[in-house]
């Protein structure tokens, strides 16, 4: 059995830190007129922080004599560093009298002098117990934890904080004092809730901060001011999604910087305004917030089911990166993941329930099938009549749908099929059935029927990744 007697070996070191008898070094902390001499000992700093140990070893190589080593800290203040002086020799630390903004400099120092543990461990304290106080003094925050590249945990906290709040935060941080890092990692995620053209907004009135001498207007650009503002902004222009645009912004607020964009992709853009069945397909970002509460379709989908439910089909294939058609509300009735792949379930949660979208995500595959019910389900063994029914298939990573199939019902009377041991069936095209009513799902196929129009996959057997039922609400 291995004992461990910690705490009176951290009482022994802390009695040797503020013992004045046997060090070997002098560390002065901070900058005129605020200044302190530590004492401490050369062989415990070294093993305890990698940076000091380097400093050390340069003071070392400088100086042969046998002299007192003495070292600079002028970045850390004397109470932050005699707070690091306990905790490398003590082991501990106490934070429940240090005010929140002392807590990011013991942060910051912990930072410079490479004590990893305790980087980890203040990041998560104050992501768990401060996020409050972050928001309110973000700018503060956020310039600490990008003067590193060690400080991860918050940095991500705080580009979590301007996707998800962007006007709120803007309002109190100045947008354009961002490093470009931060940026990059702001406005290259899909959840940035931010139009298009906002962000395509931001961008420039950034690159204006970089280049502070330019007028605002691109009309008084010369070639050389166009080519100084595409060099600065080279790493943003990239994650434009300038295909996301309507043709009133691309005209007004991209026209006229289109020497900044390559002449390829600019070509492309305005092609896909001028014929919007003979644009450039390859390397088109999807529009951002498309993520929703599914783990099957992202908003695209949700506006394309909707325009078919509505009828409101277009020929632009633009127009579904573009125009977002969204009239429903999607309210999560049922994720099979979540509650459980059992007919029990399925009609525990969506029995009485009309207007329904059932989504199946077929395993190993990028396809989605699935079927829209206007009717209520229900358990009885019996048909359902939903003249307005449709069944269809889509390929997730497919980014204008032009291999979507709608099929419609031509046999009313059997659109739906309702049974204790089955699962949301489509005439008998989609059929989800079990053994019994509490077992899960064990056949789940596709057949080709006279009930709906089309063939929307091949016949046969298919496993389920998972399937989620949404009823929709006109909003």
């Amino acid at each position: 059995m291995l004992k461990k007697f910690f705490s009176k070996l951290s009482q022994n070191y802390i009695k040797l830190l503020e013992d004045d008898e046997y060090y070997d070094i002098k560390i002065e902390a901070g900058e005129d007129p605020y200044v302190r001499i530590f004492r401490a000992h050369k062989n415990i700093l070294c093993y305890r922080s990698p940076n000091l140990r380097r400093i050390i070893a340069s003071n070392n190589r400088s100086n042969n004599t046998n002299n007192l080593v003495h070292i600079r800290l002028p970045n850390i203040s004397p109470e932050i560093f005699q707070i690091i002086l306990k905790y490398i020799y003590g082991g501990f630390l106490s934070l429940n009298e240090q005010d929140t903004s002392d807590i990011l400099k013991i942060l910051a120092a912990a930072d410079e002098l490479c004590l990893q543990e305790l980087i980890d461990y203040l990041q998560g304290y104050l992501i768990e117990n401060k996020s409050e106080w972050i928001e309110q003094n973000f700018e503060l925050t956020h310039r600490i934890s990008f003067q590193s590249t060690n400080l991860l945990v918050i940095q991500q906290f705080c580009t979590n904080l301007m996707a998800k709040s962007p006007e709120k935060i803007f309002d109190s941080f100045d947008f354009t004092s961002l490093p470009e890092t931060s940026l990059i990692k702001l406005i290259e995620r899909d959840d940035l809730q931010m139009k298009e053209v906002e962000v395509w907004e931001h961008v420039l009135e950034w690159g204006l901060a970089k280049n502070s001498t330019f007028i605002p207007d691109p009309d008084t650009w010369t070639d050389d001011d166009f080519n100084t503002m595409k060099n600065t902004l080279q790493n943003c222009l990239p994650l434009i999604r300038f295909y996301c645009l309507s043709s009133q912004e691309f005209v007004r607020k991209v026209r006229p910087y289109k020497k900044l964009l390559k002449h390829q992709l600019y070509e492309n853009l305005v092609n896909s305004y001028m014929d919007p069945d003979n644009g450039q397909n390859e390397n088109i970002l999807f529009p951002r917030n498309i993520k929703i509460n599914s783990r099957i379709v992202d908003l695209r989908i949700i506006s394309i089911i909707s325009r078919w439910i509505d009828n409101n089909v277009t020929d632009n294939k633009f127009a579904y990166i573009r125009d977002l058609y969204l009239p429903y509300k999607f309210k999560l009735l049922l994720r099979g993941s979540r509650d459980g792949l059992t007919p029990k379930k399925f009609h525990e949660l969506c029995d009485g329930k009309s207007n329904t979208v059932t989504f199946i995500k077929v395993r190993g595959t990028d396809e989605i099938i699935g079927g829209y019910n206007p009717i209520k389900w229900e358990s009885n063994y019996d048909w359902g009549e939903a003249k307005d029914s449709f069944i269809f298939s889509l390929k997730s990573n497919d980014i204008f749908f032009k291999d979507g199939i709608i099929s419609n019902i031509e046999v009313a009377d059997c659109a739906l099929w309702f049974s204790t041991t089955a699962g949301p069936c489509f005439g008998d095209d989609i059929n989800i059935y079990a053994s019994y009513e509490f077992t899960n799902y064990d056949e789940i196929h596709y057949q080709k029927r006279y009930y709906y129009e089309k063939r929307i996959r091949d016949d046969g057997e298919f496993f389920m990744e998972d399937y989620e039922v949404y009823q929709i609400i006109r909003e």
